[in-house]
């Protein structure tokens, strides 16, 4: 049975010079998902109330995700395990199309609520450190310490549907504009439409996150060597900008299309069923 590794020096390891104990988060346990969201309601800023009010149609434009709430609570009678509740705010932009064939331009809020369980494992040491924090004490953090930490990364939306329905086909259960945070609302400058509008904006979304729960820990790790960049500063002439652009690449990629374009897998499946063969 080999010895067990403890920190210092290492001899004849492939290189390794030694073993260090590090502090960080280790991630626990991580999900990805791709939703296709559905019958997500739009809540157009009120400025567009009217152009919605005479709009034939809509179609869908871009979503820009600007803010994902994070929340996680341990699940009862599950140990270990952690429902971690997410709500993403959008900024959604879409097309509305009026007797013109020119669109107008619809902007708006869209929210999407989401709930994941993870295992996080079990802590209750309570961590504090000399780390400055502003408006200390932090009594959220000091109450939550045995908690891991949840990380979601995600992307920008995108925009499958979009599409409208007369308020007379509300859903069961379905709320208006829900209570928004301050740096949401100032993210768009002008008040949300929510209230009794005639008609209503569905839009379909697609949306890849990752979700992951993180706990601090203290992990043995090999080391091969001090990281020390081999590249030095360039700060260019100050008494010549010019010397700086001549050294960038001319970016050909941004004014040509690439030569080749690689195939998907499935491509000639779904060409065959696009031509009904």
């Amino acid at each position: 049975m080999p010895e067990k590794i403890v920190p210092g020096p290492i001899e004849d390891a492939g290189g390794i010079q030694e073993a260090v104990c590090i502090h960080t988060r280790k991630i626990y346990d991580s999900c990805r998902d791709k939703d296709c969201i559905e019958d997500l309601r739009f809540y157009p800023m009120k400025e567009y109330a009217e152009v919605i009010s005479r709009a034939l149609s809509v179609r869908g434009g871009s979503a820009r995700l600007l803010h994902v709430y994070v929340d996680v609570e341990p699940v009862s009678f599950n140990r270990g395990y952690y429902t971690v509740d997410l709500r993403f705010f959008y900024h959604v932009t879409l097309q509305a199309y009026l007797s013109s064939p020119i669109p107008v331009k619809v902007e708006g809020l869209s929210v999407f609520d989401k709930r994941v369980i993870l295992f996080g494992s079990e802590g209750s040491a309570k961590i504090f450190s000399s780390e400055l924090r502003s408006g200390e004490p932090d009594l959220q953090m000091l109450q939550r310490t045995n908690l891991p930490v949840a990380v979601v990364e995600a992307v920008d939306p995108i925009v499958l549907d979009a599409r409208i329905v007369d308020v007379c086909d509300r859903r069961d259960g379905e709320c208006d504009l829900c209570e928004i945070p301050s740096f949401i609302n100032e993210c768009f400058g002008g008040a949300l439409f929510g209230g009794e509008d005639l008609r209503r904006i569905y839009i379909t979304l697609g949306q890849f996150s990752i979700v992951r729960l993180e706990r601090d820990s203290q992990l043995l790790v090999p080391v091969y060597d001090y990281c020390m960049p081999d590249q030095e500063c360039s700060t260019g002439s100050s008494e010549d900008p010019c010397s700086i652009f001549r050294n960038i690449d001319f970016p050909v990629g941004e004014f040509f299309p690439p030569n080749t374009v690689q195939m998907s897998d499935n491509y000639r499946e779904a060409r065959c069923c696009a031509c009904g063969e």
